[in-house]
């Protein structure tokens, strides 16, 4: 009765804080032409509820592609007409063919700030909350703690809640995903994960964790009897699940390719906005755009996404644990961002949400990873007038995760999940010993580094000639960062399973 207490009061303050946040300004708010994503997930519900479905993904006269035209998969279609359904009985003008186009109001930005805030509490919240409740070898309190961190993580909520989308949804999809798997429930982490993927395609940052996954856990249970019956399962749910999904589009095959075409424009380029990955901040350097042919740099993103993929991949079907699978989670999604073809600001969140649940195992480099990932969006976030909001999330979740998990004590090779290294190191390197401090001065230089640069960027003006100066500075110093963070995952991962039976035997 307690636990539940605290988780109520827990998720009471979460949603306090998502609805504070949620009272400011908004992506695009008085910026014609295209305003911005506020006003893309109106025209989607304009555009879903009077249109018939064959001409949603299609650009004709009542549907121009070039002003917000849908690009995500299906399902993120039909929440945008369910959407749409609930605002036609409020107000029809708020989804008016053609003359909605940049419609700004208080009573219908409070309904759009609502219908983020329900997907929020109905999908992302509970599955939040109930993987907390089943950890392992945790006490009450600590169940609540973690959950509360989670919960209060300001990239989400910044993003969903102040410069508007709805990522949650399908996070909480991808999450109600891991519960189930957690579970041995498979069959249901496998529909979660479609659900999720046929929400937005950035869903494929954590597609093959899964699938080595539930590939791994059907080789284990051998490949002539259970295992290959489960994997016979897992493809009908698989192809059920995307048929029921696909459904409305299946009636030609140049629907088909027309939605594959809009969800995957490779045409845009390797990136567009500063973003904190390998490409962005390579051509700081080396204009690879110049340098390089689109087609040649489409492969190029393609072979070292692949090669840093492949590594976890492997040992996650070889070894397909609970732990195992977390781990693949982050640095698959983080290989993605750093090394894949147009990745956006905000796709960091994909990493984001899998380390959120490393936080009860790993505090320290969870919280800082958490602090990372919310500085790298700040030039996006800037530009949506959220510095405020900004500032007070990120500071309350940094006191929230050192009054609950006390990160600065929690430095040890043992804390961090080194200890294999650290014990294979320790006879060569004497300064091993000096480890907790010199990582303690890492993450204080660096919460410095970013308190630094979003005062800077908040408050002092670029040099004429570098107008771009502080974003960039934002972006490369971020990325450096999620590279460092890449190689910690990865070594964990690797290291830790690799030689788990070792560890033991010198233990």
């Amino acid at each position: 009765m307690e636990k539940w207490s605290l988780m109520t009061i827990t998720v009471l303050l979460a949603l306090t804080v998502r609805w504070t946040v949620s009272l400011g300004s908004y992506s695009g708010a008085g910026k014609p032409p295209m305003y911005g994503d506020y006003e893309a997930q109106r025209h989607w519900q304009e555009v879903t509820y009077n249109l018939p479905v064959r001409q949603w993904y299609f650009n004709t006269r009542d549907n121009n592609l070039l002003y917000w035209g849908l690009d995500y998969p299906p399902l993120s279609a039909y929440h945008s007409f369910l959407c749409a359904y609930v605002a036609k009985l409020i107000n029809p003008g708020w989804i008016a063919l053609h003359t909605s186009r940049g419609y700004e109001s208080q009573s219908h930005k409070l309904f759009m700030r609502t219908t983020v805030f329900v997907a929020d509490l109905l999908i992302y919240i509970p599955a939040v909350i109930l993987y907390c409740c089943s950890l392992r070898e945790a006490s009450t309190k600590r169940k609540v703690y973690t959950a509360l961190c989670i919960l209060l993580y300001p990239g989400l909520i910044l993003i969903d809640h102040g410069h508007f989308q709805y990522n949650s949804v399908s996070l909480g999809f991808a999450l109600w995903g891991v519960l189930f798997l957690s579970y041995d429930w498979n069959l249901l982490g496998s529909v979660a994960f479609c659900l999720a993927l046929n929400y937005k395609q950035m869903e494929l940052y954590h597609s093959l964790p899964f699938f080595c996954y539930l590939l791994g856990k059907c080789f284990k249970e051998g490949m002539k009897g259970k295992g290959l019956l489960l994997l016979i399962k897992l493809a009908v749910t698989v192809v059920a699940s995307f048929a029921v999904c696909w459904l409305p589009f299946c009636t030609d095959v140049e629907q088909i390719m027309q939605v594959l075409r809009r969800l995957f424009p490779i045409d845009r380029g390797l990136f567009e906005d500063k973003v904190a990955n390998v490409w962005c901040s390579l051509s700081v350097l080396i204009k690879v755009k110049d340098v390089v042919s689109p087609q040649a740099q489409l492969k190029l993103s393609v072979a070292a996404t692949f090669l840093s993929l492949l590594p976890p991949c492997i040992k996650l079907t070889v070894q397909p644990t609970l732990r195992v699978f977390k781990l693949a989670l982050i640095s698959c999604a983080l290989s993605f961002f750093l090394f894949s073809f147009q990745v956006h600001e905000k796709s960091i969140l994909l990493v984001s949400v899998p380390v959120c649940l490393m936080i009860n195992e790993i505090p320290f480099m969870a919280t800082w990873f958490l602090l990372v990932s919310t500085f790298s969006m700040l030039p996006l976030l800037l530009k949506d007038g959220l510095l405020l909001p900004y500032v007070v999330t990120m500071l309350a979740f940094l006191s929230v995760c050192m009054a609950s998990f006390a990160i600065l004590e929690r430095t040890s090779a043992k804390d961090l999940q080194l200890k294999p290294l650290y014990l294979a190191l320790r006879g060569n390197l004497f300064w091993m010993r000096l480890f907790p401090k010199m990582v303690r001065s890492l993450f204080l230089l660096s919460v410095t580094l970013m308190g630094v640069l979003s005062v800077m960027s908040a408050a002092v003006h670029p040099p004429q000639r570098f107008p771009d100066l502080f974003p960039v500075l934002v972006s490369c110093i971020s990325c450096l960062h999620f590279l460092f963070f890449w190689l910690y995952f990865n070594v964990i991962l690797h290291w830790d399973s690799t030689n788990g039976k070792n560890q033991k035997k010198v233990s």
